[in-house]
């Protein structure tokens, strides 16, 4: 392709939206644009890109015994009502009425769709296993679009399901699954962890995502530093330490004034944040939630959806809270609101963690008053215990008593356990050798395929731009001419871009009428891994000046070894 002829344009200056190295250089180096939020256009560059990424997505998938098919993007919503995920999904699915007053949405995955298609082709055991996949479009109405192709409401996804007549046939295809990841990412020149994830929306019983550390991800990820164990914030479980514990004592009442932050009234007290009671409120799809959590931990929003099972979650506001009798800033686990809560309507939940230690500090529910030495069973009770606080670095690891610290990642790769969860809802059964009826155990796996795009590009690139990996830069040369004057210098580099298009090699010769400063500053912002430059100088110096983008050092090779010279650093 030459440069001339190239549609996009490359920009000198950061735009002013652009927060991350990825989103900055694929706008400036002519990649994507903009057409609205979380909207972009895939330009000629970016979508050379694209398409090797797929390709080496497909081979993988096509190794571990997948079929491609392709499944509506527009779907009727009573099959997210039938699976019961249109609630769960909520705000982010995109609904649209048609001519007939029927409700669609835009699928922003297709395990709905792909149970429905199975269940119409699978009946027997010997039907299965089957592994499915697409690489299809998915819209996604995300609140806050960021980061360029990071976030956005239309993407591209690869997404394979897996069916078996077996949780062991599941778990071989899980462990399949995550091996051809780990070949997918390695070809595609990007680092990775696998950690214990949340499933979300998509639901399951187990699920991993497959994580590209970089400074800008959203996602914070702990790490054990003695043993294999990683998990998201979301879901990560440690050892919590132990409060201190001495005889129970007598409750009473203590005045904090114009105390209400645990931090004040512990150091008024003299006691550490360990032994005191935080409450929290929330409003989980319209219900009132009273949460106690020991007073040095922080509430892990996820983990308490999920143990309420609801599909929406928020905090309470002071109107909501002053309406059940509670005293915001002195609320109390103890007293009236915890012996009327069930009338009320208030649901309790309490952190593990209420009971590691005794006699703890707690508010009395009474402007100005705290509580010493509640206890919990003795004092108070929870409806719902469970493990719902944040994991934080140095929290001790629950497989070897490690110690945790934290990086920041951005998800490339999410595979589930689904078990029957779907597949029961949507009527995708199997008889068994017996004549028996089961539903098929299914798995998922998805890789977004324009953010892996962008995570390659968080991982590749420097101060000047893109540092392409070979195997999926949009072209493996670029040629540069300096000095385009219809003289040897033009006419060698046109016939060297022949020759190394005709050897089957990508290239991108860029024979504009532009300085020498501008090319290569081009050059270096598009990323290609190998560049050869015609000059006047270097044809008096006995050649073309090859320069890899990796690295500063430029040498001269022979016109006629140039075919030979960049098939061997393609293959190296």
């Amino acid at each position: 392709m030459r440069m001339s002829k190239l549609f996009g344009k490359r920009l000198k200056e950061i735009p002013a939206d652009a927060e991350v190295a990825s989103h900055q250089l694929m706008i400036r180096g002519g990649y994507i644009t903009q057409l609205a939020a979380g909207i972009y256009s895939y330009l000629p560059l970016a979508w050379k890109t694209l398409n090797k990424i797929e390709r080496i997505i497909r081979q993988e998938m096509d190794a571990a015994e997948g079929q491609e098919l392709h499944l509506p993007a527009l779907q009727p919503v009573e099959l997210w009502q039938q699976s019961g995920r249109e609630a769960p999904f909520g705000d982010n699915l995109f609904h649209l009425t048609d001519r007939k007053n029927h409700v669609m949405v835009l699928a922003p995955t297709h395990e709905e769709a792909i149970a429905s298609l199975v269940a119409q082709h699978v009946r027997s055991y010997r039907d299965l296993p089957l592994r499915l996949y697409q690489i299809q479009t998915k819209f996604r109405d995300e609140p806050r679009p960021r980061a360029g192709l990071i976030r956005v409401r239309e993407f591209a996804m690869k997404d394979l399901y897996s069916f078996d007549n077996s949780e062991e046939g599941l778990d071989a295809a899980y462990l399949d699954m995550v091996k051809a990841y780990k070949k997918i990412y390695s070809r595609c020149g990007l680092s990775t962890i696998l950690i214990d994830a949340d499933s979300g929306a998509i639901g399951g019983k187990d699920s991993q995502e497959f994580m590209a550390i970089t400074d800008i991800g959203e996602d914070e990820i702990l790490i054990c530093s003695s043993c294999y164990y990683s998990a998201n914030v979301e879901k990560a479980v440690c050892i919590k330490e132990r409060a201190e514990e001495t005889p129970i004592l007598e409750m009473e009442e203590v005045e904090t004034p114009g105390m209400k932050t645990i931090e004040e009234v512990c150091q008024f007290l003299g006691t550490d944040p360990k032994n005191s009671y935080k409450a929290v409120f929330y409003m989980a799809d319209n219900k009132f939630i009273f949460v106690i959590i020991r007073g040095d931990l922080e509430v892990n929003e996820t983990k308490l959806q999920k143990v309420l099972k609801c599909n929406n979650l928020r905090m309470a506001t002071n109107e909501e809270i002053a309406a059940m009798g509670i005293v915001p800033g002195y609320a109390s686990p103890v007293g009236d609101v915890y012996h009327n809560h069930v009338a009320l309507g208030i649901t309790i939940v309490a952190d593990d963690s209420v009971d590691m230690g005794t006699n703890f500090v707690a508010g009395a529910n009474k402007e100005g008053y705290h509580l010493k030495n509640v206890n919990y069973r003795r004092d108070f009770t929870a409806d719902i215990m469970a493990d719902i606080a944040n994991v934080r670095a140095g929290d001790r690891c629950p497989k070897c008593n490690g110690t945790f610290m934290t990086q920041h990642g951005m998800e490339v790769g999410h595979v589930f356990k689904l078990g029957t969860k779907i597949s029961s809802s949507m009527n995708a059964n199997f008889t068994d050798k017996d004549g028996g009826t089961h539903p098929i155990y299914m798995g998922c796996y998805g890789i977004g395929v324009g953010r892996l795009m962008a995570a390659i590009v968080e991982q590749n690139h420097d101060d000047k731009g893109i540092v392409w990996p070979m195997s999926v830069s949009p072209y493996q040369v670029h040629l540069v001419l300096v000095n385009k004057d219809g003289g040897e210098t033009e006419e060698t580099a046109d016939k060297l871009y022949e020759t190394l298009t005709n050897a089957g090699i990508e290239v991108l010769y860029d024979d504009r009428n532009e300085t020498a400063g501008i090319k290569f500053n081009d050059a270096d912002l598009i990323g290609i891994p190998l560049r050869l430059t015609v000059s006047q100088r270097s044809l008096q110096n006995g050649g073309i000046e090859f320069k890899a983008r990796k690295s500063d050092t430029k040498e001269i090779i022979a016109v006629d070894n140039a075919v030979n010279f960049i098939q061997d650093k393609i293959n190296g």
